[in-house]
């Protein structure tokens, strides 16, 4: 295997296999030798070139950014890795309970590629689903594919901008059950994509039974993705998201179950999906829009707006580029239920707009 690394991982002989015990792994993994290899059981050893060090500008999706940086080339240090690297040190420090830990999940690993892999693997075995065969199955994708190499880096970076419990891009990889739940869904992706199908359902029923995440790996997401807490996410086979969103827990996209083909909903880039909100049909979120907790959405919301209520209606527009950066909440549906009842809907309407004006107006709170 090659990582994004200075030092390529040590050779592979042949009939060797993984080693789920973090002991038994690190005896037979050492960090800085040179030549490992990536073979196919039935294949002959292929070896890669090294993809070089990573990304060079991070944060690309910096809190309150609207836009991306160009895109970073694949040279030089990779800031997010040594970030993760400095911060285990500094908490094995802390905590030394942890620090056996803490050294199998990151510091024995040559890249963020593979301690991600090492991490998932170990939090989705079962007795017949060994870690040793999930970090096989991680390793091969995540090596060879650049676009996820820079999706969990832009994810990871997310997490930390905007998740104030997250508090650092360690805490991230080892804790955060969404940010486990989307990269692993990229690999059934990608598996689902080859042909893999088989294998890409099985991941994706390991990940809802592990994590509660339920995300279809035919799904396509994008980058800089957020999922907060990711308990009760559901996402449908024909689904789109776009980058830079941020879905609350309990998000579902889903069918009405009316349709066959093309029959989930479209997220634009930079979306704010609101907790336990129900977004039903092939219907479309636009650019920086903003579904309200609880709105169950059934149709087009335009760009920029904000939407809520069991059915959602469009109540406001919004200045903000991406919410799904600055994280301003607009819990309504308590208020929606008070005020449901009411005979006029014009007064509704009235008593949202007031609510999503001030909110508009807010200034930003920069403590966040």
């Amino acid at each position: 295997m090659a990582c994004l690394s200075r030092y390529h991982h040590h050779h592979h002989p042949r009939g060797a296999t993984w080693l789920s015990s973090p002991d038994e792994m690190l005896q037979h993994c050492p960090l800085s030798a040179h030549h490992r290899r990536l073979r196919d059981d039935d294949a002959e050893p292929i070896y890669l070139p090294s993809l070089s060090s990573a990304y060079r500008i991070f944060p690309v999706y910096a809190m309150g950014a609207p836009d991306p940086t160009p895109e970073p080339e694949l040279d030089g240090p990779d800031p997010i890795w040594n970030a993760v690297r400095d911060e285990a040190k500094l908490e094995a420090e802390k905590e030394p309970i942890l620090s056996s830990f803490l050294y199998a999940s990151i510091l024995a690993h040559d890249c963020l590629e593979q301690a991600l892999a090492f991490v998932a693997a170990n939090r989705l075995q079962n007795p017949t689903l060994l870690a040793t065969q999930l970090m096989d199955i991680f390793c091969n994708v995540i090596l060879h594919d650049k676009a996820i190499q820079r999706s969990i880096r832009l994810d990871v970076q997310a997490f930390k901008d905007r998740d104030p419990a997250c508090l650092s891009y360690c805490s991230a990889l080892l804790y955060m059950k969404g940010y486990h739940a989307l990269q692993v869904h990229r690999v059934a992706h990608t598996l689902w994509h080859q042909g893999r199908k088989v294998l890409a359902l099985a991941l994706q029923s390991r990940v809802s039974e592990v994590f509660g995440v339920d995300i279809h790996p035919a799904a396509k997401i994008g980058e800089g993705i957020l999922l907060d807490h990711g308990t009760g996410v559901v996402i449908g086979e024909t689904a789109i998201v776009g980058n830079r969103v941020s879905l609350m827990h309990g998000v579902t996209l889903g069918g009405t179950g009316k349709e066959i083909g093309d029959r989930h909903p479209k997220v634009g880039e930079g979306a704010l999906i609101g907790a336990s909100a129900t977004i039903l049909g092939n219907i479309k979120i636009g650019e920086g829009a903003m579904i309200a907790a609880g709105s169950l959405v059934l149709k087009d919301v335009p760009p920029h707006c904000i939407a809520a209520g069991i059915p959602a209606k469009v109540i406001s527009g919004l200045q903000e580029h991406d919410p799904s950066l600055t994280m301003k909440h607009v819990y309504m549906l308590s208020l929606y239920l008070e005020f449901c009842s009411w005979d006029s809907a014009d007064a509704t309407k009235d008593f949202f707009t007031h609510v999503a004006t001030n909110f508009r107006d807010e200034k930003p709170n920069a403590s966040r």
